[in-house]
């Protein structure tokens, strides 16, 4: 089945760009993802398919002599890289102007980086936020669970009030082990609050990454006559003259976007401000290669 947030040929030049977590990840494969710990479980899992990288002394060469294929073992406390997609499906989410819708954005984003991931061997996972955490897509290595997230991602529509809070709070306690979350939002909240969320994944040791979605209109703010302004995720509405309150919008805008900048460094949380009419292949360019080791880092 095709979806119209994936392009093979973005994929395929992405894919040559490992996507690396910037903290130790539960696991041992070795070449790919740091470990705190040595060693590994005696208790047997499952196989998996060799991938380059991947430490050829765990290679099962029973399963090699019976297949013609190369298959690793695992072991219960052997886990990748646990990419866990977090969207933002609140009303606001729908809004356009210029481009494409914020949630559409972060389809692409979402669907790429875990094709990349599943990819590359490591595990992908997709929950869904709007007033709640409503949908949640364990992380699972294996190709075909890419169709649930797709699947899941193209019935998605966006509505109702914002839960991003406490749904990220859900997140930081359920995820078991400790992984890489990724939060794509329009950050439509209390930044205080969003703050905590942040300082409350930092301390389950996850690997926080922050895609801040915003049109933008929703940053300049370029309307040249009175409008009926909608709130997309309670309907109310109001009617304003945008030349008398352009510059003090935008004003407050920057203001909040250096704040949201700000918490996100102060919890060691990678953000990228991104607006949706930014080609998505070199957003996600920039933000696999900024998180490569650099030399003598490891």
């Amino acid at each position: 089945m095709e979806y119209p947030f994936l392009d093979p040929e973005v994929l395929g030049r992405l894919g040559a760009i490992p996507l690396e977590s910037r903290q130790p990840m539960l696991g041992n494969v070795a070449g790919r993802h740091r470990s705190p710990n040595r060693g590994s479980s005696v208790e047997f899992a499952e196989y998996r398919k060799y991938v380059q990288g991947d430490d050829t002394r765990r290679l099962d060469w029973k399963a090699f002599a019976r297949s013609d294929r190369y298959y690793i073992k695992e072991f219960e406390a052997d886990t990748n890289l646990l990419a866990h997609m977090v969207i933002d499906t609140s009303g606001s989410m729908n809004f356009e102007s210029k481009g494409e819708a914020k949630f559409d954005y972060a389809k692409k984003l979402a669907a790429s980086i875990a094709y990349l991931a599943v990819d590359q061997g490591d595990a992908a996972g997709l929950s869904c936020i709007a007033d709640k955490l409503n949908i949640e897509i364990p992380p699972r290595r294996r190709a075909s669970h890419l169709q649930s997230i797709f699947k899941t991602l193209s019935e998605t529509q966006p509505k109702g009030e914002t839960g991003l809070i406490d749904g990220l709070h859900a997140i930081a306690e359920k995820v078991p082990r400790r992984g890489l979350i990724i939060i794509m939002s329009d950050l439509f909240c209390d930044s205080e609050a969003f703050s905590d969320v942040l300082q409350h994944l930092r301390y389950r040791k996850h690997d926080v990454v922050v895609f801040h979605l915003m049109d933008p209109q929703e940053i300049d703010f370029e309307f040249e006559r009175p409008h009926r302004f909608v709130d997309l995720e309670d309907a109310s509405t109001i009617v304003a003259e945008p030349t008398l309150i352009a510059d003090e919008y935008r004003d407050i805008v920057q203001q909040f976007l250096v704040d949201i900048k700000r918490r996100c460094h102060d919890a060691n949380a990678d953000y990228h401000l991104v607006r949706t009419t930014e080609n998505y292949e070199s957003v996600l360019s920039t933000f696999l290669l900024d998180r490569l080791p650099k030399k003598g880092s490891r």
